[in-house]
């Protein structure tokens, strides 16, 4: 869940891993494990500066998708 949310935020604001990575202030090497689900449990504060960095709130990267109403 974290992985898919933290990847489609990412990819929809356009940014490489590199430039997330960076303007989170995290190793490229956090990010990829992040996103790629082998670190299922990232602390609160690297989360934090993600979130930040994508200019939304931690909430948005711990949501199901597939919980959310759908808006149409």
């Amino acid at each position: 869940m974290i992985s898919e949310n933290v990847r489609r935020i990412r990819k929809k604001k356009e940014l490489s891993q590199d430039k997330l990575a960076k303007l989170a202030s995290i190793t490229l090497t956090t990010l990829v494990k992040i996103e790629s689900g082998s670190n299922d449990n990232p602390t609160i504060k690297t989360l934090k500066k993600i979130a930040d960095a994508l200019e939304v709130t931690v909430n948005d990267l711990l949501e199901d998708e597939s919980e959310k109403p759908d808006s149409r």
